[in-house]
Order: structure tokens, then sequence, then C-alpha cells
């Protein structure tokens, strides 16, 4: 069993519980009232299989996306088919982003951002992003601090489980295990997550993710953003214009310009 990103049964999960236009704490209603004015084209970086492209497609806005995932596209382009919609999707690693347009807005929902695991690979994706956007186009994206309770004697060992029953009959079952963590010092953790697809009692198929997550604190990402070129860069607490953030629960929301 090798390693996967976001394969097919991670998919799979994924479609089951983030469904088409399930805002996450507002995440939605945000990104939409902040694109209305825009009339170019928009980007949604990371876009999985379509929770926030589809409703801003369905409001009027042109919007492409770009995955590593190829699973992921495959859900993304069947859901807005299934609605009508025929937006540019774009299969890409972000580290290597060449797209054929520039941008009036870029956008990453969800914390995806943390997912890029290398520091110095974030930095390379924030760089080609500004590339992308036109003059005066902006980027925004949110963040979040992951849960830091940790045991070391927890490393190595699964813990946790879930069970998710899918509309055909068949479940899937997943473990998390962590295998390596940096919570203060470097800021980041790495687990796998195995994947377990079953029918009428039989293991059909099997997935191991490697799933990594590194995050920032809120002036640190900042100034990441401003040493790339952003300018005017705004922070804001869940999704609401003015609110600043004060605890490690809250998703942290950030604006930023292209000069």
């Amino acid at each position: 069993m090798t390693f996967s990103n976001y394969g097919e049964l991670c998919t799979e999960v994924y479609d089951l519980t983030k469904k088409v236009g399930q805002s996450l704490g507002g995440d939605i209603e945000y990104y939409r009232d902040k694109l209305k004015p825009y009339k170019g084209r928009i980007l949604e970086a990371m876009v999985g299989s379509g929770r926030v492209i589809i409703p801003l497609l369905e409001s009027g806005l042109i919007v492409d996306g770009v995955d590593s995932s190829p699973q992921m596209l495959d859900s993304c382009r069947n859901r807005c088919e299934e609605r009508g919609l025929t937006p540019n999707l774009y299969e890409a690693n972000l580290q290597e982003l060449s797209l054929p347009y520039k941008y009036e807005a870029i956008i990453i929902p969800g914390g995806s951002f943390l997912l890029i695991e290398q520091r110095e690979e974030s930095l390379r994706v924030l760089k080609l992003l500004y590339e992308h956007l036109e003059p005066g186009g902006q980027l925004f994206l949110d963040l979040f601090l992951p849960d830091n309770k940790f045991n070391s004697s927890e490393l190595g060992r699964w813990e946790g489980s879930a069970i998710f029953h899918l509309p055909d009959g068949d479940i899937i079952t997943m473990e998390g295990k962590c295998t390596e963590a940096d919570l203060f010092f470097n800021q980041y953790r790495i687990s796998y997550l195995k994947y377990e697809k079953w029918r009428n009692g039989s293991l059909i198929q099997t997935e191991l993710q490697r799933f990594a997550l590194r995050w920032y604190g809120v002036d640190e990402f900042k100034y990441v953003l401003e040493s790339i070129g952003f300018s005017d860069v705004k922070v804001c607490a869940d999704f609401e214009d003015g609110k600043k953030p004060t605890s490690a629960s809250q998703k942290m929301v950030y604006q930023a310009t292209k000069l």
C-alpha cells in the first residue's frame, strides 16, 4: 500500500462530509460577499471537490479552480456538470503553478494552505500566486491553529477512528496515527490516515494518506505575506470584518493586495 495525498477513498469521505455549499463557520458567505464586486476572473486554489467554488459559480462569479489531486478534480467536475456548470479546472501542483490567466482575486478556503508541508514551499506558492494576480488583485485565505494537545507516547500508535456510511451501503473506516510532531518550534505535525472500504463485511479497498499540517502565528503570517510583496494586509477572526483574533480556537482570515 503506497501513500496517497487525496486519493479515491479520501475523496469519497470528503464528498460525504463536506457537501457542496456547506459553510464552515460562515466561510462561503464571507468569500461570496468579498468577491461580489469582481467582474473578472477569480481563482480558487486547492479547490478540492467543489464545496466552495460551486456556490460562487452559481452566484454569477467567474471562477477557475486548481488542485493537485485528480480524484478531487474528477469529483468537482462531476458535481459541476450535474448543475450545468463548466468552470476551468486545472490539475497542478501550486509550487509549479503556471496558468494562462491573471486573476482579480485568488482564494484558498478551508485552511487548506496549512497542507503545504515545507515552509520554503509555502513561500514559493505565495510568490506564484502573487504573480498570477492582476495589479491591485487580492488574495483571500483562512488559517487555523490545530489542537496542540499531544503526548509523545502517542507517536506511532493508531489513535481514534471514524466510520462513514456511503449511500450505496458500503462503509469506509478511518484511523489516524501521528508519526512526527514539533508543535512549538517548527509548528508542524505529520499523521498517517488509514482508510478501509468494506462491502458486506469484506474489505475491498485500502488507502494510506500522509497528512501534514504546518501552521503560523497570526502576526507571523502577516509578515510572510508582506515579505512576498503583498500590501494592506488585513486580518480578521471567524469571517467577521473588524473582529480581531483573540483566541487559538478562532479562524484567522487574511486579505492582502498586490501592489
